[in-house]
């Protein structure tokens, strides 16, 4: 691994944000990334403010499975005999994808509105911890649970990666997951896309300028392909 992807994870690690630009060929944006599980309101407060995008929390496929969340698109489609308009509206024209990676909104059941820093925070880091439980427990365990303890919709929006990681599908969604994998930690990250004042995507110029400016790392998604690679032994 190269030493910047190294730094990288060392940070994730340590709470820190890292930056990620998909690619020229995709949708051309930077990603805040933090691990989910180091979130904190401060954390919230920062992509809020700094990053301005939707604030989303990523989660790996065979954990979303065994919790049974599924993709938003799913559950639109399967209304469609009640609402027609459902069926219209399914996502088949995304022009740099193939499928949305949207899955359903939750809110912690300790939260009251959900919106505030303090709110998403607690919820992120609950549903964290769920999520890193998910896998030594059967028998619906982890679905209980998250009924238990979550209500949907709300204000924390998930999103499922792909099967095979980086196989068949690379946005940040699978880009960032894939990191926090790599980094030995629950594979879920949060993370919010960065906008420029001029209504349009941060120029990649200007997330490296912003990373440079507060000491962050800044990775285009081919170097954490090439990594992930390299991690998995291909």
């Amino acid at each position: 691994m190269t030493g910047e992807i190294e730094q990288a994870l060392e940070d994730l690690r340590r709470g820190k944000i890292v930056l990620i630009y998909d690619s020229d060929d995709r949708e051309m944006e930077t990603d805040m990334v933090i691990a989910s599980e180091k979130v904190t309101q401060d954390s919230i407060r920062t992509l809020r403010r700094d990053a301005g995008g939707l604030i989303c929390t990523t989660l790996h496929a065979e954990i979303s499975e065994r919790i049974g969340l599924p993709f938003l698109a799913d559950v639109f489609s399967s209304t469609a005999d009640k609402y027609p308009v459902m069926e219209l509206l399914a996502p088949n024209d995304i022009p740099y994808d193939t499928k949305s990676a949207f899955s359903i909104t939750i809110n912690h059941r300790k939260t009251f509105t959900g919106i505030t820093d303090h709110d998403r925070a607690l919820t992120i880091s609950e549903f964290t911890a769920l999520a890193g439980k998910a896998m030594e427990h059967k028998d619906g365990w982890a679905t209980r649970e998250l009924g238990k303890n979550f209500r949907a919709p709300g204000h924390v929006m998930l999103l499922n990666t792909s099967k095979d990681l980086l196989s068949n599908r690379r946005g940040h969604t699978e880009l960032s997951t894939a990191m926090l994998v790599m980094a030995g930690m629950t594979p879920s990250a949060t993370i919010c896309e960065m906008m420029g004042d001029d209504g349009r995507a941060l120029s990649k110029e200007k997330a490296k300028e912003y990373g440079e400016r507060y000491g962050l790392v800044f990775l285009e998604g081919k170097e954490v392909i090439e990594a992930w690679n390299k991690w998995n032994g291909e």
